[in-house]
């Protein structure tokens, strides 16, 4: 009866967020607690699906270690976080037949830019050469040749915005199971292409990537491939390995797997154009505001904190105000002093505090409001897609002149309407909301919006790649050098 041993490792970072990420970050969970993610979208969720259906097979959950998205995690952190999840893993690390590692793959600490490869070739050394490994990724992950040293099989998201995360994790444990019940033995060809990308052009269900990706699915749907993608890496993560790449899986079949993956990198290049992010200056957005009936969505990506930004931009709140638009404003930000000090103060309380600039001094300037406490709340709440929880810290709504604002004591991913919803704010109720991420599902906002501007403001995640100051990536990279060339070469591993 094989035991299959279960281990979660998640975040990602901006190279370019001022505030390091700390162990305490950190959600970790052990043991017996993986189970409350059956039946929820999540990779574990979608492979305990799998691995429910089995009565021969052991699930062995061992630790799951869940950060938001932040700056690059600091050594000391990042030494405690290891240390825990090999003193979790080791004990049965020796028992187990086979490991489905659920990751991220755009973590990054000031003490290891390659934390998921560190981790996963202590996790090799753990289980042996010849005990199966399988993970599954985001798309927004960076996979190095050291990880693919130590793994069996990768398994991607398919998805932009992303919601495919249980069938990811349905996919990874599939796989798992035929390389344990038919002896199939992987080889994985893959293809870096030089170019970083963003923009609407991404989303999967419309967009040229889309459509490459649904070659990926083909070839996985069809058996020509184990596993295929295109993994477009988190351009913020600035690591040696951050790149664009073209993975595709087969049963050793090593021909027929280099033959995909460099026609698919052949088919990406000539579109890297069209997959740039297309951003309309602040003050044209506003002018244009004024005319329409709305409701609007300002799309502040560049302060996007699921990408790993900061959260505390008033870019956008502060040039409304500048610009004194008059319709009702929905926005959030993170600044903990205004939250400490609206919850002191208390419901109905008129307080005076500065709004953004709290944590990216470099970027942005405190803003002073005077400013009614409409609600306070603890800052917990649950991703709309992924039902997983939010814990935002001390949470205050502020209202002054025609602006709501939802503060934030600590950063949680907001590509959705749960923090929002949680803190008694409908965004249907507003002519404007300022949304900070790229891309959230076309229900959430872009469905019943009259328009959704891609504001271009400054921030740790703008879609202006080239303004963002690379230091660490390989050279040269589309588009930071627009002339760029690339002829697509494929290297196979196998275990």
């Amino acid at each position: 009866m094989p035991r299959i041993l279960m281990l979660d490792c998640k975040q990602e970072i901006s190279s370019f967020n001022p505030l390091p990420s700390e162990y305490a970050n950190f959600r970790i969970t052990y043991g017996n607690s993986f189970y409350e993610h059956r039946g929820l979208n999540t990779e574990l969720g979608g492979a305990f699906s799998v691995f429910d259906e089995r009565d021969d097979v052991v699930t062995v959950p061992t630790i799951a270690a869940r950060a938001g998205s932040a700056g690059p995690l600091s050594a000391k952190g990042w030494q405690k976080l290891k240390a825990e999840i090999i003193a979790a893993i080791e004990p049965v690390a020796g028992e187990v037949d086979a490991v489905y590692a659920s990751l991220h793959g755009a973590m990054g600490s000031v003490a290891e830019l390659d934390p998921e490869g560190s981790l996963l070739k202590a996790l090799r050394r753990m289980v042996g050469p010849d005990v199966p490994i399988v993970i599954s990724l985001d798309l927004h992950g960076i996979l190095t040749e050291r990880m693919l040293k130590q793994v069996n099989g990768v398994v991607v998201y398919h998805t932009y915005p992303h919601v495919d995360f249980g069938d990811t994790g349905a996919r990874a444990a599939r796989l798992l199971l035929r390389i344990l019940d038919e002896g199939i033995r992987p080889v994985i060809a893959r293809v870096v292409i030089p170019t970083l990308v963003r923009g609407n052009e991404l989303i999967t269900a419309k967009g040229c990537y889309g459509d490459l990706i649904r070659e990926c699915q083909r070839l996985e749907r069809d058996g020509t491939a184990l596993a295929a993608a295109i993994m477009i890496g988190n351009p913020f993560t600035d690591v040696p390995e951050l790149c664009t790449q073209v993975l595709v899986s087969t049963d050793d079949d090593k021909a027929t797997a280099e033959a995909e993956a460099i026609r698919l990198a052949r088919e990406f290049w000539p579109q890297r154009h069209r997959m740039q992010g297309v951003l309309i200056p602040l003050d044209r957005a506003i002018a244009q505001a004024r005319t329409m009936q709305g409701p609007l969505i300002f799309t502040d990506a560049a302060d996007a904190t699921s990408s790993g930004a900061t959260g505390d931009s008033n870019a956008i709140i502060r040039a409304l105000s500048e610009a004194r638009y008059k319709k009702r404003v929905l926005a959030q930000i993170v600044d903990p002093e205004a939250a400490k000090a609206a919850h002191a103060a208390g419901v109905g309380a008129t307080v005076k505090v500065t709004l953004g600039g709290a944590i990216d001094t470099r970027r942005y300037s405190p803003m002073a409001v005077e400013a009614r406490v409409k609600l306070l709340m603890d800052g917990e709440a649950r991703l709309e897609t992924m039902k997983t929880p939010l814990e935002a810290g001390p949470v205050a709504v502020l209202t002054f002149a025609n602006f709501t604002i939802v503060v934030l004591s600590t950063s949680v991913s907001l590509f959705d309407r749960a923090m929002f919803y949680a803190a008694g704010c409908n965004p249907r109720d507003y002519d404007l909301v300022v949304v900070k991420s790229p891309h959230c599902e076309p229900h959430m906002f872009d469905d019943w919006a009259e328009k959704n501007f891609n504001i271009d403001a400054p921030g740790a995640t703008s879609a202006d790649l080239a303004s963002l100051g690379h230091t660490i990536c390989a050279r040269p990279m589309y588009p930071m050098e627009p002339d760029t060339t690339f002829e697509p070469k494929a290297v196979i591993y196998g275990r």
